[in-house]
């Protein structure tokens, strides 16, 4: 009897540690598969993201080669923000100055501050498949991160190559070409609203004041409005301007009416707004007795507005050229 007792003792102890060890599987075969079922989907979920940047190709730069994404998805950039927007490039990362130009707010929402000089561990947070930059000081750096681009200033010299050099980068040729057919449509439909407007021989100017009283002219490519008055507007420029070698000169108050023009476009850098520079200029009997500032078609233009070059800026910058010039001719008429 009491073997009996005993075998049927064991016989419910074996059944019980079988229950608990099933038991045991059978959580660590829940989490096992859900590990599994994660795994999958998270790497399903990486792949439809990085897919398109996974695919390289060659891109060639005064640093040799450098593989790149064919269409990058996250970009990183110093001072090319407005370059990169213009072809829909998707910019998560770029200089601070950028988030004062009135033409890229909107568009700069959704991206964040990587300081200046640019700030590597920033950068490394955003998580960019490619990083575009002026100036390569931490290009080393950055380019243990992601695939970097070191893109000198002026490597592009008007609004056509630069468009067309960055929608190559952003692997979008097709909204470089679009971008390029919208600028010249816009571009005619300025220079048809300023016939009769202006005098077709007349000489457009533009010039810069500094918080240091430095007294600077432009050309065509050095930002103040340049791409928009004379490759865009086609107005043309006070000859010694068209005939310098350089895109800026700077110029002292003596010599300024050999650079004047029939209308002039100045901008101020006065980062405190003290205003005492351009007071002094008003007030000088040089500025005064210019045929511009005696025919009222001196324009005192915003820094901000009109120091920027991005293609995006350029195309901005047209139609409010085109307006201040109708407007002024309206009023000088009264």
């Amino acid at each position: 009897m009491l073997k009996k007792n005993s075998t049927i003792m064991i016989s419910a102890l074996i059944l019980i540690l079988s229950v608990l060890v099933s038991a045991c599987g059978g959580t660590n075969n829940t989490e096992g598969s859900q590990a599994t079922t994660n795994t999958p989907a998270a790497e399903s979920e990486t792949s439809e993201t990085e897919a398109p940047a996974a695919q390289l190709r060659s891109y060639e730069t005064a640093k040799g080669a450098v593989e790149i994404p064919t269409k990058p998805l996250r970009v990183v950039t110093d001072y090319y923000g407005g370059e990169l927007l213009a072809v829909g490039a998707n910019v998560v990362g770029v200089e601070p100055s950028a988030f004062e130009n009135p033409f890229l707010k909107e568009q700069l929402k959704g991206a964040e501050d990587v300081g200046a000089p640019i700030n590597v561990e920033k950068v490394l947070e955003l998580k960019p498949d490619l990083i575009v930059v002026m100036y390569d000081e931490s290009y080393e750096s950055l380019s243990k991160i992601a695939p970097t681009l070191h893109i000198p200033y002026g490597t592009a010299t008007n609004i056509y190559e630069t468009v067309k050099l960055f929608g190559d980068i952003a692997g979008a040729q097709d909204k470089a070409e679009q971008f390029i057919a919208d600028f010249d449509k816009k571009a005619a439909e300025g220079r048809e609203k300023l016939k009769g407007v202006v005098d077709e021989n007349a000489t457009f100017g533009l010039y810069e004041l500094t918080d240091k009283g430095e007294l600077w002219i432009f050309g065509d490519n050095a930002g103040r409005g340049g791409q928009a008055v004379y490759n865009a507007l086609k107005l043309k420029m006070p000859a010694v301007t068209e005939t310098a070698k350089e895109q800026t000169v700077q110029l002292s108050l003596e010599v300024l009416p050999e650079y004047a023009a029939d209308y002039m476009f100045l901008t101020t850098y006065d980062p405190e707004k003290k205003g005492e520079e351009l007071k002094k200029l008003k007030e000088s009997g040089v500025w005064s007795g210019l045929n511009a500032s005696k025919n009222n078609t001196i324009f005192y233009n915003d820094f901000d507005t009109y120091y920027r070059y991005d293609p995006i800026a350029i195309m901005g910058q047209i139609d409010l050229f085109v307006e201040m010039l109708v407007k002024r001719a309206e009023e000088n008429k009264k």
